[in-house]
């Protein structure tokens, strides 16, 4: 090999390095003002509740640091252990009332039979509208005197009812409204399940004789499991911050019958001004919220959510 194409295969790599190479991307830019959002819609204002939880600040004296005097006032504080009762009643009642009807619609709706779509579609409706109205809307119906509700009652024979006026019917009244709202919702997901169902099982039940609810017992429950825990789940989380449909019908009454964490927060900060003691309550509802969040995940883990599993 000549000297002249030694010296050529030895510049190659170097004029190789010398070529400029291109700069790694950049998503810094991108993600600063998602960063910059976040800090300011969700960390401060919880760091800004946390801080104001230590302090006895009632709007329009001056602020005082307390430490744990406002944690150690919950403790004490049987209103706030009532109002976590009925948060504790209400979410119970408004997740088994739909889970139950959303199931049971689901199974009618999945049936083949004339104008089934259009009854679905009006069955959806309710989710549809606005907690407000909603409220509104029911509290003319709950009215002793001249609710439409003690009127069909009088038909068959039943007495007027107090509803939302009496102390023990308040909750129940209410999560009759919330479960009105809340079945379609339900019946959509386990919907969705039921269309997902293998065909095959069912085939092999009908040769074995399987009637109807033992088709339904053990092989459509098992199989839509996974999707009731979704609706479990759903339910839950919304059921436990309700505050719209409460405060619209009821305010907390009568008295404190149907008071909440929710209402009972927003009375102590908003009604009575006592900024610290309801941050401090904040706090608490908040950690237990995360509780029940846990408690539902660990549930939803140990649910059967493999198809090789089903099988």
């Amino acid at each position: 090999m000549s000297s002249v194409s030694i010296e050529a295969a030895k510049a190659k790599p170097t004029s190789a390095r010398s070529k400029p190479s291109r700069l790694a991307p950049n998503y810094w830019p991108f993600v600063v003002p998602a960063l910059i959002v976040i800090a300011a819609v969700i960390v401060f204002p919880w760091v800004f509740t946390l801080w104001m939880s230590v302090n006895s600040w009632t709007l329009g004296q001056a602020q005082v640091f307390s430490g744990w005097d406002n944690y150690l006032r919950l403790a004490v504080d049987m209103r706030f252990w009532e109002s976590l009762w009925h948060t504790v009643l209400y979410t119970a009642l408004a997740v088994i009332g739909p889970l139950f009807l959303g199931t049971l619609a689901a199974l009618i709706f999945d049936a083949h039979f004339p104008l089934r779509g259009l009854l679905r579609g009006i069955f959806v409706m309710p989710m549809m509208a606005t907690p407000v109205a909603i409220a509104l809307v029911w509290t003319m119906m709950f009215h002793p005197q001249l609710g439409v509700l003690n009127y069909l009652l009088s038909l068959i024979g039943i007495g007027p009812q107090e509803w939302i006026y009496n102390q023990k019917s308040v909750i129940p009244s209410l999560v009759l409204v919330e479960t009105w709202q809340w079945t379609p919702l339900i019946m959509l997901i386990v919907l969705g399940g039921l269309a997902a169902l293998p065909r095959e099982p069912y085939e092999s039940a009908e040769i074995d004789g399987a009637n109807a609810w033992q088709k339904f017992r053990y092989l459509t429950l098992p199989m839509i499991a996974p999707f009731l825990m979704i609706g479990v789940i759903i339910r839950s989380i919304d059921a436990v911050k309700s505050f719209d449909i409460i405060y619209a019908m009821t305010q907390g009454g009568p008295g404190t019958a149907s008071e909440t964490i929710n209402i009972y927060l927003y009375n102590t900060a908003f009604s009575y001004y006592d900024i610290g003691y309801g941050s401090a309550m904040a706090v608490v509802f908040f950690v237990v919220i995360v509780a029940l969040s846990f408690v539902l995940m660990m549930v939803r883990a140990r649910a059967n959510w493999s198809d090789t599993e089903a099988r």
